[in-house]
């Protein structure tokens, strides 16, 4: 995408993740809940996901952040997230007002240049195929901003058991 004339910061190779849950500026006391929370999610197996196609949110015609989505294990995925969903019920964390549509941001749109081409860009590979991922372990993540972007340092690691 980068000789597209679009004004592009691609999320740097170490930050490329999948985001199951947001959880937003967090205190302190609430910590323990969501550590076990995470680890509820050690008993889905691990398994292989196929990553497919690009899109945009909020759509292509006005592309703010380019994401490569998530074929094969996507359903696996809605399932792990209903299960932390409810492990998190009643914590004050950060409630997400769209459904959840697994994918891997690879791309946030800096400038309004060229839109047009990223548009068709995406329309023209939403087939795309970028092959198949193991998943076989949950990452919670602490995020901090930074104005060269975002650093991550993971708080707790939760193996999936062995594939079903």
């Amino acid at each position: 995408m980068s000789g597209l004339g679009v004004d592009l910061k691609p999320v740097e190779d170490e930050n490329i993740h999948l985001t199951l849950r947001f959880l937003g500026d967090v205190e302190d006391s609430l910590i323990p809940s969501i550590y076990r929370a995470v680890d509820e999610l050690s008993s889905f197996g691990s398994f292989v996901m196929r990553v497919r196609g690009l899109g945009a949110f909020p759509n292509t015609k006005n592309p703010r952040v380019v994401w490569v989505g998530v074929a094969d294990g996507s359903e696996i995925l809605r399932s792990m997230r209903s299960a932390l969903d409810r492990g998190l019920r009643g914590l004050r964390v950060h409630e997400d007002e769209h459904a959840f549509h697994p994918h891997i941001t690879i791309a946030r749109v800096r400038g309004r240049s060229n839109l047009d081409i990223l548009s068709r860009y995406i329309e023209e590979n939403i087939d795309l195929e970028f092959g198949l991922s193991p998943v076989t372990k949950v990452v919670l993540k602490k995020s901090t901003l930074t104005p060269r972007g975002p650093i991550y340092s993971d708080l707790r690691v939760v193996a999936l058991s062995s594939p079903r």
